[in-house]
Formats: structure tokens, C-alpha cells, sequence
């Protein structure tokens, strides 16, 4: 049974046939995905620690079921077939047929990419201290289990090998269990946690010329580089998977301090809505405003698509 994604094999495509940074914005949720896409990304990253606090309100402690994870990674794909998203599986969720069933999920939910580890089934966040490994073999296993559903599937879905080994053992094992990881069908190497720029290019120079990608989460461990540092240093894909979530927070956190201290929230609305006119009475699109966010996630489409099609459930209008 072959599963055409036409994201997968774009998302290799700008792998193997361009030398141009792969530039992955995370997202959490619908409305950060929207928000990016709007933006113009060409590629996306589900966040598997935005997941956790997005949809659990829990931190990245290994919390977040197959099912979670599943389900959020085909609400994204789907906001835009043509735009790759990369996409956590954490540790698979199980041993080789468990792996191999999840991967097939996220594959024909229409996922391009996604990363594997490690870490112990009752894993943690990559930038968070105290973790458990797995030995080679199983990591190994893991590969090859994700790599035999892409295989039964005839997909182009892109394998990314993730080792969290570089705090607890080293530089030169971390390579060493990447290495076996690709030769066990890993498109992609992926160390967590790397410190500093210097080490940033000798595991890019040690892996070549299999591609690297490189973290970069506010607070953790690997320095902020920016895109053309990330590409200077030798990495092919870069994720900035906490930047919605850490702005959403930011601004959530300033707008609730706001309405809790003074009854009203004002920031960023116009004279006439602060002055208690709705944007529909004032014939004023506010920015921010609920019109604008139903917009952003496809309002007219909506409309369009149900005239077209010869309904009439929007004919008086929205």
C-alpha cells in the first residue's frame, strides 16, 4: 500500500537537492500553525513539549500518549497538505511492533518528518537534566521499526535519528549511536543539547555527510544561533520549537495580569473598542479581534467551499 504525501517528499527534496537551511517554526496548536503559515514558513514543527503543555497542561515528563501525539500531528499536517511538517514521536510509545504502528499513524495522518530517541519510554524533555538512555541495540531497533513502516508504505517520509547521549556519555558515543542509527535507516542526526558552538561544528563535521539538525529552545542548553549561523556551522534543518509557545505565554501572562488588576483588558485594541463599540457596530475590523482569528483560520474558504459545493448552510451570510 503506497501513502502519497506530497509534504514528505517535498520535505526531502529540500533535504537532498538544496543545500538551503530548513527552517521549522514549533507549533503547538492550531492557531500558532495558522499564524506560521500565514507568515509564508515552508515548513512546520510540531512540538512535542508545546503538545504536553498545549494539550495537557503538563510538562514534557514522557505524559503525552501515542494518541495525543497522533492527533495533534494530523491537525496540523492537515491546515496545509503542501506545507511539510516535521513532527516529536518521542520514543515511539513502545517496543519495535508498537513503533512501527505509530509510525504508520503519523505517516497517514500526513506527517513528512519526524524524530526518534533514546531516552527510556518514561522520557523527559531533551533540555532538562537527569536522563535515562536506552542501549544501542534498542535504539537501533526503534530505527528499524520506523524505517519498515515507511517501507510498507512506500512513503517519503524523512527519519529523523535523535540521541540524548551527550550529557550522560559524551561526544564521541553520541555520534557513535547517530552513526548506527543511520546505517539502520535514519535519514537525518540529531544530538540534544549541544552546548556550545564549538561542539556544534565538530558533530556536524563528525556526521558528514548524513544532514544534522540543531534544537534551539529558549532557557535550554544549546546556544541561540540564528538561520545563518545554524547553516555556517554545518546543520541542514533547524527547529525553534518554544518561540510561539514562549510569546504566547508572555502575552497571555501580560493580558491576564491586566484584566485581573484593572477589570478590563485594553492592550492592543483600538479607541473605539476600548470605548465598548463592537468591531460589527463600528464597522471596524479590530485587530486581534474574534472576525479576524475565525478569518485566519479559514472563514471564507469555509463560505466558498459550501457555495460551491451547493450548500446553503452559510446563504444568509456569517
Amino acid at each position: 500500500m503506497a501513502a502519497i504525501n506530497q509534504a514528505a517528499a517535498r520535505l526531502r527534496a529540500q533535504l537532498f537537492d538544496s543545500d538551503e537551511l530548513i527552517v521549522c517554526p514549533g507549533v503547538q496548536d492550531g492557531l500558532s500553525a495558522r499564524v506560521c503559515l500565514q507568515q509564508g514558513f515552508k515548513n512546520l514543527y510540531m512540538t512535542g513539549a508545546g503538545t504536553a503543555i498545549s494539550l495537557l497542561g503538563m510538562p514534557d515528563l514522557g505524559l503525552t500518549t501515542a494518541d495525543d501525539m497522533v492527533r495533534q500531528a494530523s491537525m496540523l499536517s492537515s491546515l496545509d497538505r503542501s506545507v511539510p511538517l516535521i513532527a516529536d514521536i518521542d520514543t515511539g510509545f513502545g517496543g519495535p511492533v508498537m513503533i512501527s504502528r505509530t509510525v504508520e499513524r503519523y505517516i497517514l495522518a500526513g506527517v513528512a518528518g519526524l524524530h526518534l530517541e533514546d531516552q527510556v519510554t518514561t522520557k523527559r524533555c531533551g533540555h532538562l537534566g537527569g536522563k535515562e538512555l536506552v542501549d544501542v541495540t534498542t535504539f537501533v531497533s526503534r530505527i528499524k521499526a520506523a524505517r519498515e513502516a515507511r517501507e510498507r508504505l512506500q512513503s517519503d517520509l524523512v527519519i529523523i535519528a535523535r540521541t540524548d547521549a551527550l550529557q550522560s556519555m559524551g561526544l564521541e558515543e553520541a555520534v557513535s549511536r547517530l552513526k548506527a542509527a543511520v546505517e539502520a535507516g535514519a535519514d537525518v542526526a540529531f544530538l540534544e543539547g549541544v552546548k556550545d558552538r564549538e561542539e556544534m561544528k565538530r558533530f556536524t563535521e563528525a556526521m558528514a555527510p548524513t544532514p544534522c539538525l540543531v534544537n534551539l529552545v529558549p532557557g535550554g542548553l544549546t546556544p541561540l544561533v540564528n538561520a545563518k549561523e545554524a547553516k555556517e556551522l554545518g546543520y541542514r534543518i533547524a527547529i525553534w520549537p518554544c518561540f510561539a509557545m514562549t510569546h504566547a505565554y508572555l502575552a497571555y501572562q501580560k493580558a491576564a495580569r491586566e484584566l485581573m488588576e484593572t477589570g478590563a483588558v485594553t492592550t492592543g485594541f483600538t479607541e473605539k473598542q476600548k470605548a465598548g463599540e463592537g468591531e460589527n457596530a463600528s464597522g471596524e475590523q479590530v485587530p486581534g479581534g474574534i472576525r479576524e482569528l475565525f478569518e485566519l483560520c479559514g472563514l471564507s474558504e469555509c463560505v466558498e467551499f459550501d457555495k460551491k459545493m451547493g450548500g446553503q448552510t452559510f446563504s444568509k451570510g456569517v
